[in-house]
């Protein structure tokens, strides 16, 4: 993969500047597993940030439907 793809699709995987350099760096350099071992770390990281958004929004559908429920009581 070139390089501006590469940049590209690890802007577009939400890499911060610092981690896209220095997964291009360790590509160019031709440490491919090292680059793998980096990417799969910040995908971890992408993991835990949809894990934790997920459980914020089961917080907001409990509190949708105990307002819409108290709603129909009163």
């Amino acid at each position: 993969m070139d390089d501006v793809r590469l940049k590209q699709n690890l802007h577009d995987a939400g890499c911060d500047e610092a981690v896209t350099e220095e997964i291009i760096d360790l590509y160019q350099s031709g440490r491919i597993q090292e680059a793998l071992l980096k990417m799969k770390k910040d995908r971890c990281r992408l993991m835990d940030q949809l894990h934790e958004s997920g459980r914020k929004v089961d917080c907001m559908d409990f509190l949708i439907r105990k307002t819409e429920k108290d709603l129909r009581t009163q």
